[in-house]
């Protein structure tokens, strides 16, 4: 039996007197596609922020790949296989797509430490980067500057940022927010399109495509883990409505 690439077991993080998630566990299967669901305050990002290494854990344990990863930095994460996106784009602006990219794998490649070597003379690195950009629709548009970009084409880069490192475990922060019809459906297809054998956890609050898109959800609210199961599960537990319909309290 395949082993989790994820398991959170009674993690919290307070600021203060502030608990904003509170003593949740969660595992997550290789290859599964898994909607973290919740109102907006409800702790989601936060949680990113604490399985990427982004925050550190007021409690509880984080095991990334078999490893008890609870103290590991952000950096040491994403070299063990963890990526993710962001709810609002974090990119270099002047610099063209390729060079986005390029600078992203310097995280993980060894070749960081090579004073000796100009990156931007790295075939590896360069070829890398032109496959991440085709992958998510954008190889015709290495060249471009990310000043020029559509905010559509800026959320396909991250994605694209993240896949060129391989990741095993892929955490995506509300990728189809603010895009337009035709954004969302090619945000959508690139989705899609991610080898199976990565595991997925998205945030996402357009149901119809989140739905569709997630066989297991976890429901968050006010820091606590409401439910967690399939879709089918989920949707039919009357917890899950008393959150979103009724008056939220539970």
């Amino acid at each position: 039996m395949k082993a989790p690439v994820l398991e959170i077991a009674g993690v919290g993080k307070s600021f203060g007197s502030l608990t904003v998630v509170d003593d949740v566990s969660l595992s997550v299967m290789p290859g599964a596609r898994h909607l973290l669901l919740g109102p907006n305050g409800a702790g989601k990002t936060t949680l990113f922020n604490l399985i990427a290494g982004d925050l550190p854990v007021s409690r509880g344990m984080i095991r990334l790949f078999g490893r008890d990863m609870t103290r590991a930095g952000s950096g040491a994460r994403a070299r063990a296989g963890v990526g993710r996106t962001f709810q609002i784009p974090t990119l270099l602006d002047s610099e063209s797509l390729l060079h986005n990219v390029r600078i992203a794998l310097l995280g993980k490649w060894g070749k960081r430490w090579d004073a000796w070597r100009r990156f931007d003379s790295d075939d590896d690195a360069t070829q890398a980067a032109h496959e991440a950009l085709t992958m998510v629709g954008l190889g015709t548009s290495a060249s471009k500057t990310v000043n020029a970009c559509s905010y559509g084409e800026k959320r396909r880069l991250e994605l694209a940022i993240s896949l060129s490192q391989r990741p095993s475990l892929l955490l995506l922060d509300e990728p189809l927010a603010g895009l337009s019809g035709i954004e969302r459906r090619q945000v959508s297809e690139v989705l899609d399109a991610i080898p199976q054998d990565v595991a997925i956890v998205l945030i996402e609050h357009d149901m119809d495509i989140a739905l569709s898109y997630a066989r297991e959800i976890t429901l968050l609210h006010r820091g606590r883990l409401v439910c967690t199961g399939t879709k089918q599960e989920v949707i039919d537990n009357p917890l899950t409505h008393e959150v979103y319909l009724g008056d939220g309290s539970f």
